[in-house]
This record gives C-alpha cells, structure tokens and sequence, in this order.
C-alpha cells in the first residue's frame, strides 16, 4: 500500500562510500564494516522523519578488491570469478549489512519500516574509452614498492589514491541506465526504504538484440546514484565520506573547506582541476548531474557530522542560487 503524502517531506537518496565502510588503516573485518553501517545510521531516525522516500547506494571499491585478491589467491583450486560477478558478489554482501543493520534499528526506534536491498545492473557502453584506461581505484591501499611489485607480477594497472597509498586501477565506464530503476521506484514510493546500485551496480552491455551480459569493470558510484536519482525524481542527494566535507587545495597547507556552493561555481572548481580524480572529482560531477537533472540540494559530509550537515552548520551544500 502507498504511503500518503506528507507535506515538506523530500525524496532523499544517500549515499554511503566504499570507504566509509572500510575505513582507512583498519584490516577490514565484518565486525567492523558493521560497526562502521551502524555509525552511518546514527541518524537515520532524522532521515525516515524528513523523507517521503529513501534509497540507499555504497561505495564497493574496498569490499571488491578483498574479494578479487580471494579470488586471486584460489587460482588453481577453484575457478576464477569475473570481475562483474564479484560486484555482484559485493554488491549482495554489503546490501546485507545494510538490510540488516537498519532493520535492527528502526527495531530500536519502534518503527514499522521495510528494507530490501536490489541487486542492480548497470548498463554501460563496450565503447566506453575507460576500457582503454583503468582509473578506478579498488582493493587495499600499497606502499609504492608493493604497488610496483603487483604491477611487475599481476600485470595490474597500479596508481596512488589521494595521498593515501597506491591501490589497484580497473575500468570505470560511464553508466548509461539502470535496468532495476521501475521496481526500486516503485518500492520506494510505498515507503520501503530501498537499498540499491551498490558499488554502482553490476556492468552489463546490451548486445544486438538488447540482451545484456556482464562486462569486467566497476561503475562509479556516484555517478550511478546520480543516474539512478533522476530515474527516481529524487530531490536530495547525500553523499557520505570519509572527510567532513569538500575542499580546495586538498592536502595542501593552504586548502579551504566549501560550506555552501552553487553548480555554477562547484562547475569553475571542478575544471580548474581542484578535485582529485577518483576521490572528490566524481562526487562532485555527480552532484552537478544531479542538480541539472532537476535536484534541489546536494549535500556532502561525513557519517560524524551528518545531523549537523543537515541542519546547515556542516558539511558541503550544493544548491543552484
């Protein structure tokens, strides 16, 4: 049954990065990926009361790069999985964590809300030149003698990320449409909140007869849920990190929190490069999609400082005016 209308509600999506789910220096175990959900939904109370729908998207790249080397390291005993059915294998792991970590909270806060998690396919173009040049970092963080060890003895693309270490580079073509957008729409609108495109969703390609088929590569999440959000007609974008907001000159003495920014300047900022590919570039060229597509407000900030965020006194917003 259809939830009714409630005046001032907004359609939100949120967003949760890969990152924020394995956080930096941490090995990574499933007691912390849900101890690290839990933290994100601290304020997941605020979001049910302010929403007339939510849908929740994550971040894959830490989660899929554990489960390639798993599937590296069972090379010769088991057979080697694609890297697509890995997403999918991430994308079904995560979306539990999620599922289960928010049904044992709104228990808590006595609320009668369903959570279902989709397994989502994306659809991507084989003439993507991102096939051509891997740019999406995935997997565990290197020293740079690490890095150009796996490089030399797996053949892999290798890059630094952020300052942070180097980690392994895989294809990241451009969504094109989300093959589960009508159901998730359809759920979301009858109060169902929704957990969906994890880690981008799974890339597929359509072949000439418009059947689809998995395609090595991982989706930027971002610019999934971006996709993803004007299928829904979604109004608010929040995007989680691991920083409490974005800033200019990042990493540098001299570097600037945004607080409040419009498209036209987040725009100016993106093409004078002051974003780092792979990190905040794409978030904020997810956002800029979003609000052309017809978003009121985009905002980015971390799990720490979400309610504060919301309330206007952190974090970055993107508004058009």
């Amino acid at each position: 049954m259809k939830k009714a209308e409630r005046p001032g509600k907004k359609s939100i999506i949120l967003s949760i990065g890969g990152n924020v789910i394995i956080r930096r220096n941490e090995p990574g175990t499933v007691e912390e990926q849900f101890e690290n959900i839990r933290a994100s939904f601290e304020c997941v109370e605020c979001l049910i009361e302010n929403s007339r729908s939510l849908v929740i998207t994550h971040g894959n790249g830490p989660i899929v790069g554990n489960i390639l080397i798993r599937n590296e390291s069972a090379k010769g005993t088991l057979p080697q999985m694609p890297l697509y059915v890995c997403d999918a294998d991430s994308e079904g792991g995560v979306g539990f964590m999620l599922q289960q970590t928010l049904y044992n909270e709104f228990k808590k806060l006595k609320k009668p809300v369903e959570v279902v998690t989709i397994v989502t396919q994306t659809v991507v173009s084989k003439l993507d030149p991102a096939f051509k040049n891997p740019t999406k970092p995935v997997g565990p963080y290197y020293s740079e003698d690490e890095a150009k060890k796996i490089a030399r003895d797996k053949g892999f693309v290798m890059a630094e990320d952020s300052g942070r270490g180097w980690r392994r580079l895989v294809p990241s073509p451009k969504p094109v449409r989300i093959i589960e957008s009508g159901v998730i729409k359809k759920l979301a609108s009858s109060g169902v909140v929704v957990i969906a495109a994890g880690g981008g969703g799974i890339p597929v390609v359509e072949g000439p007869d418009k059947s689809i088929s998995g395609i090595d590569a991982v989706v930027d999440k971002d610019l999934a849920t971006a996709l993803l959000a004007k299928d829904l007609g979604a109004e608010i974008f929040i995007n989680l990190t691991q920083i409490d907001r974005a800033y200019l000159n990042f990493g540098k003495p001299e570097q600037k929190g945004i607080g409040r920014i419009t498209v036209k300047e987040a725009k100016k900022h993106l093409k004078a490069g002051e974003f780092l590919p792979g990190s905040m570039a794409p978030k904020i060229e997810a956002a800029i999609e979003f609000m052309e597509a017809g978003g009121e407000e985009v905002v980015i900030t971390s799990p720490e400082f979400l309610k504060d965020a919301l309330e206007g006194r952190a974090g970055t917003r993107i508004r058009r005016d």
